[in-house]
């Protein structure tokens, strides 16, 4: 099919050349480029589809393999930076996800990056290592899923395993009930420490510092309440916390039920796995490169604590859903068959609270599930940001095992890392796969070297955020970081489950949601005007992965001629007649076809990835959206830094919402008006008008006439435009939206105004003002479904 479409595709372009519009040669040179640039990005887009593969991880293959002793050691990392736009409840259930997850306990430590250096992120840990010695026990003795609190027992049925139905509601209820209380608890942590500094810094009489008071009654060292020098955000010293000791390798069993304890957790391995809270120094004059510089943190204070093998990275929104989750990658990256060359596995994003409908396309399960699974034919898929597993020697920016010695050797390269002997030297150890991890012992001399790897100035002439780490100055940190190890050769792998592996919460605010596919566009843009463009990389890389790879960093730049063509239909208000290609019939019906192709061509994939139609629908519809206004105004962008050479801030996705108890998808009908809604409010101004204008036309010139046929003919167009730019249109109709129907009213209306204005100001004949509306009306009724 896809060869179908390409030969129809150069008949076209063959037949518009012949066919050149003298009479407007400047739109048809301008639509010709345009549909030059459409047919390069379709064949970028399909060429990488053309070898899928599915894999599925084996769990009992993984047991029989390996065995509970045999795992390695992962280290799990968790960033946040602002209780307010990353709610503090979402942060604490990822981490208690992570705590219960089936993994054995000795060997996984959970890492939180509060790059915000509050005192609110470190307490609500305190908080959660306590409500966790109830938790953990509760979710191995029951089997439950998901094993986060807040998603579980949001659930109608909570399922569990075991036959004593009477005790587990005793010890549901129990548990339920403590929960409620740590949530309040966590609620109140604001109101508490400020509380707290108040009394303590009204005792400390004559000094004038308000400082903000840890509950051992020593200040803070991170961001203060009330900011000052060295105590505000951007500027603070870097802290380590161990909130949980590496447990011991043997089990042990909890207490029967008592007066004290009534849950019987006799039979229950009571550890808990090592849960560290960190936030790096910042200070003023550095770019501290987001979440990326605080990952690379992240990734060097962990070597000198547990050291794993393998690292796994969520961001403060996602939490465990399947408690098997860690154990699957596993299959990829111990397979004896080429798991030493795979440097990372991908697992799909999925999301809870997104609205029954997904207006915005927010599950985008045709790029997890299509264009992400397709890639396992080739290299992998790209790194997604999170939810992924990686190998920590693949961080590092090593070669993988086929292009390099059976040793790590590091000589000569130790400026590339860093100052730090002692992480240097811990390096070789990361890299070997069977390796578990060992306790340390946090004395003065590894806090001094924790301390000196969080510095702002250890990276300095160092390679880390280009060839070590995750990389720099790309807003999408991801996907060039996933780049770089593929260019390597190292492979990727796409790793799908049911039930999903995580879980998380996505913008369902149009605005929010705009300003996420802006960011994303924008580092497309960015890492293909940079070092790390597809064109410019070895051997390694795969073609067709190459190929995926510019696909990825130029799709913005398609949708100028989109929006162009999009606006191309102002001129028929403005003339009797215009033709992009003549004859216009023929020109309509070589573009439904070739359009038709594209959707049959999407059908086969919708079937194929195993996803639904309305998946696809809203793609499409989402798809439009971005054309006409974020795509675009990515592209303004990039040009801007191009000139000036300077970055372009992206505005962070804020994950606080205003829904409430009674409506939780309260957000969807919130309008926040900014200027990026206004490009594509004149697309859905100027598509209206347009086919008001081509009814106005309809009516005055006669509906059986060719100028007519025409005119109907190219307003299918409009209404395609219109249809496609439904979802935006309920969006910034706020509550109205909850309506549907009220919008179709005022298309109708506004459609129908236009031409009734056409009509008046272009009739050819004198004619009243009934005969006008009637002629109107009838066009109205019989129009759109021509």
């Amino acid at each position: 099919m896809i060869l179908v479409r390409l030969v129809a595709i150069v008949a076209f372009f063959a037949w518009r050349v012949k066919h050149k519009n003298h009479d407007g040669v400047w739109l048809w040179a301008t639509s010709m480029v345009a549909d030059v640039w459409f047919g390069f990005s379709w064949l970028l887009n399909q060429l990488p589809k053309l070898n899928p593969v599915k894999r599925v991880p084996d769990l009992a293959a993984l047991a029989d393999h390996s065995g509970d002793a045999n795992l390695p050691g992962i280290d799990i990392f968790v960033t946040t930076v602002d209780p307010v736009d990353e709610p503090l409840l979402y942060t604490v259930n990822t981490i208690l996800s992570i705590l219960a997850t089936d993994y054995p306990v000795d060997k996984y430590a959970c890492y939180l990056s509060d790059d915000g250096g509050t005192l609110v992120h470190y307490e609500a840990m305190i908080e959660v290592a306590n409500f966790a010695v109830l938790w953990v026990p509760f979710c191995r003795k029951y089997c439950v899923e998901p094993r986060s609190p807040e998603n579980y027992f949001g659930m109608k049925t909570q399922p569990y395993a075991g036959s004593m139905a009477g005790e587990f509601m005793r010890d549901h209820r129990r548990v339920r009930r403590e929960y409620d209380e740590f949530k309040v608890r966590v609620d109140s942590l604001s109101t508490t420490i400020r509380q707290r500094s108040d009394a303590y810094n009204s005792s400390k009489k004559g000094d004038g510092v308000r400082a903000t008071w840890m509950a051992d009654g020593t200040q803070w060292p991170g961001t203060w309440i009330e900011q000052v020098e060295n105590h505000r955000r951007g500027q603070h010293a870097g802290i380590v916390q161990v909130i949980l000791g590496h447990p011991s390798c043997k089990p042990q069993l909890g207490s029967p039920a008592s007066a004290d304890n009534p849950l019987d957790f006799s039979n229950v391995d009571t550890r808990l796995p090592m849960l560290v809270y960190m936030s790096r120094e910042k200070r003023p004059g550095y770019n501290h490169q987001k979440k990326a510089g605080a990952m690379n943190v992240m990734l060097r204070v962990s070597a000198m604590l547990s050291n794993a093998p393998f690292v796994v990275n969520f961001d403060g929104d996602h939490y465990i859903n399947n408690s098997q989750a860690l154990r699957a990658p596993m299959c990829f990256m111990l397979d004896p068959r080429d798991g030493q060359n795979t440097a990372f596995v991908q697992f799909p994003q999925r999301f809870d609270d997104v609205d029954p409908t997904d207006r915005y396309a927010n599950h985008n399960r045709v790029f997890f599930d299509g264009t992400m699974l397709s890639l396992n034919g080739l290299q992998g898929p790209s790194y997604l940001g999170t939810g992924t597993m990686f190998r920590r020697v693949a961080l590092y920016g090593m070669e993988p095992p086929r292009y390099r010695a059976e040793n790590i050797k590091l000589a000569g390269k130790v400026n590339e890392f860093g100052s730090s002997t002692s992480f240097i030297n811990s390096m070789p150890d990361g890299a070997i796969q069977e390796r578990s991890i060992t306790p340390v012992l946090v004395d003065e001399a590894l806090s001094n070297d924790l301390a000196t790897l969080m510095t702002c100035a250890y990276e300095d002439g160092s390679s880390w955020g280009r060839d070590v780490g995750w990389v720099y100055n790309i807003a999408t940190e991801d996907v060039v970081t996933g780049f770089r190890m593929h260019r390597q050769g190292w492979r990727s792998m796409y790793c799908s489950m049911e039930p999903a592996a995580f879980r998380g919460t996505a913008p369902i605010n149009l605005t929010e949601r705009l300003y996420q596919v802006l960011r994303w566009s924008g580092g497309s843009l960015e890492m293909f005007f940079s070092h790390s463009n597809a064109l410019m990389a070895g051997r390694r890389l795969h073609p067709l992965q190459r190929v995926a790879y510019l696909n990825m960093s130029t799709y913005p730049i398609v949708t100028v001629f989109i929006l162009a063509y999009n606006l191309f239909p102002v001129l028929w208000l403005f003339s009797e007649q215009f033709y992009i290609q003549r004859p216009f019939g023929t020109y309509i019906m070589y573009l439904v076809a070739v359009i038709a192709m594209i959707h049959v061509i999407g059908m086969f994939e919708v079937k194929w990835a195993g996803i639904t139609l309305l998946d696809w629908c809203r793609n499409e519809q989402f798809y439009m959206i971005g054309a006409t206004g974020v795509y675009p105004t990515a592209v303004l962008y990039m040009a801007l830094k191009l000139v000036t050479g300077k970055g372009i801030y992206f505005r962070l996705t804020s994950k606080q919402t205003d829904a409430c108890s009674n409506d939780k998808f309260a957000d969807l009908y919130t309008v926040r008006w900014v200027p990026l809604l206004l490009p594509t409010i004149v697309v859905l101004v100027v598509n209206v008008a347009a086919v008001g204008a081509a009814i106005g036309k309809a009516a005055a010139w006669g509906f059986f006439t060719d100028q007519a046929r025409h005119v109907l003919l190219g307003m299918l167009f409009n209404v395609w435009i219109l249809v496609l730019l439904y979802p935006f249109a309920l969006g910034i109709m706020g509550k109205w939206g909850k309506r549907p129907v009220i919008l179709f009213v005022m298309l109708v209306m506004a459609i129908g105004a236009v031409g009734l204005v056409y009509v008046a100001l272009h009739a050819p004949y004198p004619a009243d003002i009934s005969e006008v509306a009637a002629s109107l009306g009838e066009a109205s009724l019989t129009g759109p479904s021509g």
